[in-house]
C-alpha cells in the first residue's frame, strides 16, 4: 500500500485543517494510502530519521508551512510529490495550483489527483514557493501574532500593514537580470513565483510553468502618487511611471541598504540576493 505522511500545523488558520482531520484521513485512506499523521514542529525536521520513504506528503497549512516543509525536505535531499490542503490566512501557492479552499474538498482533489511539475523560487540557497519581498508592508505577515491571524483571517494583515503608512522610506537597488540591469529607488519589491500576494492579483502574467520570476517594483514617489498608480495597477492596468514590471530566470539584486526580506511569510535572508527559477523543480498532486 502506498505510504502517506499527513503534516499539519495547528497554528496555520483558524484550525480548519486539524478539526477535520480524522475525515482528510479517511478520504486518503479511501484512496489507497496508509497515512502518517505527524504534528508540525518548527525548528525540527520532520524528515529527520525517517528512513522508509513515502510516496506523498500532505501540507495542511499555509504558505509559511509549505515553505517550511520544502526547505526541510531538500534540506535532506528528498523531493516527495506534495498535496496541499489550504489551511492558512491567505494560501496564495495553493490557489495558483488551483486548490479547493475547502479543506475535505482539497483532500479529495489530491486523493484522486495525478503528479504535475510546478516552478519553484530559491533565494541564496532557500526555496520559496509564493513570493519573495522587501519594503513596505512586505514583513506584515511575520509581525502579526498568529492568534490574530487565527481570530480575523486576512483582516489582520490590513490591520498590521497600517502601521506603515508613516514608513514610507525607499531602498535604492541595483539589480542585474537576464539581457540587462536597472538602477531603481523601490519602495515596495515583490518577486513572484506564484501569482498573488495576500489575495491580490499582482502579478497577472505569472506563471508556475515558464521558468520565470516576475518582479513588481513600487518606485519612490509621494504618498497619493504612489496610491493611484498602485491602485490602478490592481485594477487590471498596466505598468506605470510608479510601477515597474520585470521577468527573468535569474537576478542579482543588491543594495547600500539592509532592508528586512520575508519569504512566503517567513523571515528570509540578507542581501545581496541571487535569485532564481528552478523550473519544474516542484511535483504536486491536484
Amino acid at each position: 500500500m502506498k505510504r502517506l505522511l499527513l503534516l499539519y500545523n495547528v497554528k496555520a488558520g483558524r484550525n480548519r485543517a486539524y478539526r477535520k482531520l480524522d475525515q482528510i484521513e479517511a478520504i486518503f485512506e479511501q484512496g489507497g494510502y496508509s497515512v502518517y499523521s505527524k504534528l508540525i514542529r518548527f525548528g525540527n525536521n520532520r524528515f529527520e530519521g525517517e528512513d522508509e520513504p513515502y510516496d506523498l506528503v500532505v501540507v495542511c497549512g499555509g504558505d509559511g508551512t509549505i515553505n517550511y516543509i520544502v526547505n526541510s525536505m531538500s534540506s535532506k535531499g528528498l523531493n516527495y510529490p506534495l498535496g496541499i490542503i489550504p489551511a492558512g490566512t491567505a494560501n496564495d501557492f495553493a490557489g495558483a495550483l488551483g486548490v479547493s479552499s475547502r479543506v475535505l474538498k482539497a483532500a479529495q482533489q489530491i486523493a484522486t489527483g495525478t503528479p504535475k511539475k510546478v516552478d519553484c523560487g530559491r533565494v541564496n540557497g532557500v526555496y520559496f514557493v509564493n513570493i519573495l519581498s522587501f519594503g513596505m508592508f512586505t514583513t506584515t505577515s511575520q509581525r502579526t501574532p498568529d492568534n490574530i491571524k487565527r481570530h480575523l483571517g486576512k483582516a489582520a494583515y490590513i490591520i498590521e500593514g497600517s502601521k506603515e503608512l508613516h514608513n514610507r522610506e525607499s531602498i535604492p537597488l541595483h539589480i542585474e537580470y537576464d539581457g540587462g540591469s536597472v538602477d531603481v529607488e523601490s519602495m515596495i519589491t515583490l518577486i513572484f513565483n506564484g501569482e498573488t500576494a495576500g489575495k491580490f492579483p499582482l502579478a497577472r502574467a505569472a506563471s508556475l510553468h515558464d521558468g520565470l520570476l516576475d518582479c513588481v517594483l513600487l518606485r519612490k514617489c509621494n504618498i497619493f502618487s504612489g496610491s493611484v498608480s498602485a491602485l490602478k495597477y490592481l485594477l487590471g492596468g498596466n505598468p506605470n511611471d510608479n510601477v515597474m514590471h520585470l521577468r527573468s530566470s535569474k537576478r542579482k539584486i543588491t543594495s547600500p541598504l539592509s532592508p528586512l526580506t520575508d519569504m512566503d511569510g517567513q523571515q528570509c535572508v540578507d542581501l545581496p540576493l541571487e535569485v532564481e527559477c528552478l523550473k519544474d523543480f516542484l511535483t504536486v498532486v491536484v
